[in-house]
């Protein structure tokens, strides 16, 4: 099932503040993910279209409220502009705030107070993208099938655009309307940690610094919680902000993001090793080319699906507490472990 959503989409939501025309079309190719042939807890009937309905909007949603929030190309310094929104806007899964609006509806949140934490979310994300792609880093030329900003642009306007990228995400949460303000400063804060040293920058440095080495179950957990799963963590845990939830609800949801956002690195690290790159967007195999600390690398293809699949079952468990309100979460996380790209 592909979904091919019209050039230009306006969802017209009353209220919001940051939604607006989205100028790139956001392409879903569901049957990639093969959710027909899933078996067990992952069994989706994509016959109600719920998963493909939900999907659709998220990701109208999260490439509107960017493309409304990002300087235009036309403005100086163009070319910088130019490559922030490329950066930004050119494809991608808007997983990240799907987390968002998915937890927010599970929550009962209004959509229009989670555009801001979705918008600041894929922009951290984006930013951190193009660090990772550099020379310096892990030097790939490929980035959602399309040349990486450094590529298109040059290495000084890829780290320039990236800088920029990192303080409109909080731009974008400081200035929106629809929050209080200590639903701001909650936010604010729940980022800013998953960001830095102590979450995905921390990640980044351990992930260079355990190339050719081998490290442990533990170690290997670790480096992805802070690497990969702090942004879905913070992706979901920023809905929770803006609810009154009870200790209870709060760390089944806490658990539930990081067990997927583990499933998640897990399921990238074996679509590294038997992808195809015109499929997942980037030069497969390109981890163990760079002999990178991975799970097939260091545990093997069969217990990687293995981990991935007890992390789901996990997760399922967890929003177990929410009933029937968590139905388009666990459709979502489904979505994540059985992806092809």
């Amino acid at each position: 099932m592909v979904l091919v959503l019209p050039l230009f989409v306006r969802q017209v939501v009353p209220g919001s503040r940051l939604y607006g025309t989205a100028k790139t079309p956001a392409r879903l190719d569901l049957d990639s993910c093969t959710l027909a042939g899933m078996s067990g807890l992952h069994q989706i009937d994509t016959e109600t279209g719920l998963l493909a309905e939900r999907i659709s909007l998220w990701a109208t949603r999260a490439e509107g409220c960017l493309d409304r929030v990002l300087p235009a190309a036309t403005r100086m310094p163009t070319r910088l502009h130019e490559a922030m929104r490329y950066a930004a806007l050119n494809g991608g899964k808007r997983i990240r705030p799907m987390f968002v609006y998915a937890t927010g509806e599970c929550l009962g949140v209004d959509i229009e107070k989670l555009d801001a934490p979705a918008t600041a979310i894929e922009l951290i994300h984006a930013f951190s993208l193009v660090h990772d792609d550099l020379p310096a880093m892990d030097n790939d030329d490929l980035r959602r099938g399309q040349p990486t900003v450094h590529r298109k642009f040059d290495e000084a306007t890829a780290i320039l655009a990236a800088d920029a990228l990192q303080p409109l995400a909080f731009h974008v949460l400081a200035n929106c309307t629809e929050l209080c303000a200590s639903e701001i400063q909650q936010l604010v804060a729940l980022i800013a940690q998953a960001c830095g040293s102590l979450g995905m920058t921390g990640g980044q440095a351990i992930d260079l610094a355990s190339e050719g080495k081998e490290l442990t179950v533990a170690e290997l957990a670790e480096m992805h919680g802070l690497k990969t799963g702090a942004l879905i963590r913070a992706a979901v845990m920023s809905s929770c902000c803006l609810v009154d939830a009870d200790e209870q609800h709060l760390s089944a949801m806490d658990q539930f993001s990081r067990d997927i956002g583990l499933a998640f690195q897990i399921r990238d690290d074996i679509l590294d090793v038997d992808g195809q790159t015109h499929v997942i967007g980037k030069p497969a195999g390109s981890d163990e080319a760079l002999n990178k600390a991975t799970w097939p690398s260091l545990f093997g293809i069969d217990e990687s699906l293995r981990r991935c699949n007890r992390l789901f079952e996990s997760a399922m468990q967890q929003l177990s507490l929410f009933g029937s309100d968590a139905e388009p979460l666990r459709l979502l996380a489904s979505y994540v472990v059985e992806r092809k790209r």
